[in-house]
C-alpha cells in the first residue's frame, strides 16, 4: 500500500528525517508514534500531497489507492443544520439523487447516449463507494459506536467528540484502501474513546493512525511505526510487545556501551605508552604498533551505540509550591450555575484542600471547561478561593493562555524570565533545544504547545492547578513524566482529564458531572465503573505493577546492575503476558 525508501526532508531551521524507510501493508493497523514535534503530521501530509513536498529518496503508493483522512484540528460547524445520518451519507444520498435524475431524464431525453454514459459513471461511483447498502452500513456503524439514538439528531446538537466519532464513520463508510487519522482521540471522553477503539478494530483496510493514547495503543493495533530523533523503526505486532522491546534494547545496549567504553579507556592507555616510548626509541615497529592501536581506537568510536529509539529525550516536568496546610481550604463553591445555550451545570457544591488531587470527569459537553475557566476567572459570589492562593491554568485550546504570535523566547521573557540563558536552560528540562527557542509557537506541534503551557505553568509556584486535558497532545514519555509531576506536586489539583492512566495513577478522588450536577466518588467506585466499561478484570492493576517494575529496570541501569535489569525484564515479561 506504502512504500518508502531512504526518504530524508528537512525545514529550512530544522531537519525532520535522515534516510527513513517504511512499508505499509493492506490491512494493516499501524500506529504511527513519536515525541512531540519530530514530523509525524508532516509526513502524514506528504503522504498526502507528495507532490507539495521537494524531498530525497521514494515514496511510493499504490496507484488509484483512495486515501481517507481524519484531521486532528477539525471542528464541529454549529451552523450545520442536516442530520447526523444526512451528514455520514452525505456523498451517498448526492449520488443517489443524481441516478434518480438521469433515470427521469433518460425517459424523455432524445440524446439517450450521453446520458447512458453519465449515468454508467454515476452508478460506478456508487458502487465503488459500497452504494448499494450504505444505509444499513450507516445504522451498523453507528451501533457499534453507541450512537444509534443520534441517527435523526442535527450535527449541530453533537458534542466535540460525537462529532469527531461520526467524522470517522464518514470516512470509513466509502471503503477507502488506505484510512488515515490525526490524533483522532484527542478531547474523547471515556465513552467515546471506547467507541473509537470499536470502530478501529472492526475496520477491514489500512490504518494509519497518529496517537499516545495508551487505551488504544495498547488495544488496536498489530504494527507499529516509531519516529524518533530523525530516524524511523517499525514493529510488527503489538505496542506492548514493541514496549518490551526498547526495554530490552535499552538494556543490552548500555551494557554494550559501558564495554565499549572500558575498551576505549584501556586503549587510550596503550596509546599514551606507546607515544612515550616512540618519542624516546625511533624503531618502525614501534610506530607501527602506536598506528595499529590509533587505528583500534577510530575502529571503536566508530561502533559506539547509537540508539536513537532508546535515547528518548523525556522532559522533566516539575510542579512546585510553597508549603502548605492540609486543613487549609483553597477553593469552596456554593450554589454554582452554569449555562451555554442550555443549563450545564446548576446548584453545585463541593469544596477542596489544599493537598486535594481531584478529577473532574463527565460526558463531552456537559460543562466542564466553563466551570474550570470560571474557577480560574474567580469574578462570581458562587465561588471562593482564599486571597493569597496562588491559581495556575493550563487551557486545552492552546492560544487561549500562549501567545501564538510570539516565539518561545518572548513567551518567557513577558513570563518574567530575565535572561536568554535563564529561559534557554529551563526550557532545556522541558525537550526544548536553544536552536528552537526563536520559533514562533503557532508554528508548532500540538504536544510542544501543551509542554510550552506546562512549563509556564510551572514557574509560579501556585497553591492551586487547574488542568484542562493536560495529557492531550502529548507523547507517551511526556504523559509519564506529567504524572511523575502531578504524583510529587504538593499542592491541590483539579483536572479534567479522559486518560485513565492519569486518573488512577495520580488522583485521590473523583467529582463526577451526573444530571446537571457534580457527586463526589471514591476511587474505588471509579476503579469499579471503569472495569465495568472499559477493561477486563484486574487489568488496571497488571498494569500499575507493570509500571513499578518498568521504575525498577530504570534504576538497576542507573546504577548499572544488569543481572538485577535481565531479572526483572523477565518479570516484566509475565505481566504483558497476562496484559
Amino acid at each position: 500500500m506504502i512504500k518508502v525508501e531512504n526518504l530524508s526532508y528537512s525545514f529550512p531551521q530544522k531537519d525532520l528525517y535522515n534516510n527513513i524507510s517504511f512499508t505499509l501493508e493492506d490491512g494493516q493497523h499501524c500506529a504511527f508514534i513519536g515525541t512531540s514535534g519530530s514530523g509525524k503530521s508532516t509526513l502524514i501530509d506528504m503522504i498526502m500531497d507528495p507532490d507539495r513536498y521537494m524531498f530525497d529518496g521514494t515514496l511510493e503508493i499504490t496507484p488509484n489507492c483512495r486515501i481517507g483522512y481524519v484531521s486532528q484540528f477539525s471542528r464541529l460547524d454549529e451552523t450545520e443544520d442536516i442530520t447526523v445520518f444526512e451528514y455520514i451519507g452525505e456523498r451517498f444520498i448526492k449520488l443517489q439523487n443524481e441516478i434518480e435524475s438521469l433515470c427521469t431524464e433518460l425517459e424523455t431525453s432524445s440524446d439517450i447516449d450521453a446520458l447512458l454514459e453519465q449515468y454508467q459513471q454515476a452508478l460506478d461511483a456508487f458502487h465503488a463507494i459500497g452504494g448499494e447498502d450504505f444505509e444499513s452500513n450507516i445504522n451498523r456503524k453507528l451501533q457499534l459506536a453507541n450512537l444509534s439514538k443520534h441517527e435523526d439528531l442535527p450535527v449541530s446538537k453533537l458534542s466535540g467528540g460525537e462529532f469527531k466519532l461520526i467524522q470517522v464513520i464518514k470516512e470509513m463508510l466509502t471503503g477507502p484502501d488506505l484510512m488515515i487519522m490525526d490524533e483522532p482521540d484527542v478531547f474523547l471522553d471515556f465513552e467515546n474513546l471506547d467507541s473509537l477503539k470499536n470502530l478501529i478494530n472492526s475496520h477491514k483496510g489500512s490504518l494509519l493512525i497518529i496517537t499516545h493514547n495508551r487505551y488504544l495503543l495498547n488495544h488496536c493495533f498489530n504494527k507499529i511505526i516509531h519516529l524518533e530523533n530523525k530516524e524511523l523503526q517499525e514493529f510488527n505486532g503489538r505496542y506492548i510487545d514493541y514496549n518490551f522491546f526498547l526495554l530490552q534494547s535499552k538494556i543490552e545496549l548500555q551494557e554494550l556501551a559501558i564495554a565499549d567504553t572500558q575498551e576505549i579507556e584501556r586503549n587510550e592507555i596503550l596509546i599514551d605508552k606507546l607515544r612515550s616510548v616512540a618519542s624516546v626509541f625511533t624503531e618502525a615497529s614501534r610506530g607501527k604498533s602506536l598506528a595499529a592501536r590509533v587505528k583500534i581506537r577510530e575502529r571503536l568510536e566508530a561502533r559506539r551505540i547509537k540508539a536513537p529509539f532508546v535515547d528518548i529525550k523525556q522532559p522533566k516536568i516539575n510542579f512546585v509550591t510553597d508549603k502548605v496546610n492540609e486543613e487549609t481550604i483553597v477553593l469552596t463553591l456554593k450554589d454554582y450555575s452554569a449555562a451555554y445555550t442550555d443549563t450545564l451545570l446548576e446548584h453545585v457544591n463541593f469544596e477542596m484542600k489544599a493537598t486535594d488531587k481531584v478529577a473532574l470527569i463527565g460526558s463531552n459537553g456537559t460543562g466542564k471547561t466553563t466551570l474550570l475557566r470560571d474557577i480560574y476567572k474567580n469574578k462570581l459570589d458562587s465561588i471562593e478561593i482564599p486571597e493569597g492562593t496562588g491559581v495556575a491554568f493550563l487551557s486545552q485550546l492552546q492560544g487561549e493562555m500562549l501567545n501564538e504570535s510570539n516565539t518561545i523566547q518572548e513567551e518567557f521573557f513577558e513570563a518574567g524570565f530575565q535572561t536568554y540563558d535563564e529561559i534557554s536552560s529551563y526550557l532545556l528540562t522541558y525537550g526544548f533545544e536553544e536552536e528552537v527557542l526563536t520559533h514562533k509557537i503557532g508554528a508548532l506541534s500540538g504536544g510542544e504547545k501543551n509542554l510550552l503551557q506546562l512549563a509556564k505553568v510551572s514557574t509560579g509556584r501556585a497553591n492551586l492547578l487547574l488542568l484542562d486535558e493536560p495529557t492531550s497532545h502529548l507523547d507517551t514519555y511526556a504523559q509519564i513524566s506529567l504524572e511523575k509531576a502531578l504524583e510529587n506536586y504538593k499542592g491541590a489539583i483539579l483536572m479534567i482529564s479522559h486518560d485513565f492512566y492519569s486518573i488512577i495513577n495520580c488522583m485521590d478522588y473523583v467529582l463526577i458531572i451526573d444530571d446537571k450536577t457534580i457527586r463526589k466518588m471514591s476511587m474505588r467506585k471509579f476503579r469499579k465503573m471503569i472495569y465495568a466499561n472499559h477493561f477486563d478484570r484486574d487489568y488496571l492493576e497488571i498494569e500499575q505493577k507493570k509500571k513499578v517494575v518498568e521504575t525498577k529496570i530504570e534504576l538497576a541501569l542507573k546504577d548499572s546492575d544488569f543481572a538485577l535489569a535481565k531479572d526483572l525484564s523477565e518479570e516484566l515479561e509475565v505481566l504483558i503476558k497476562l496484559l
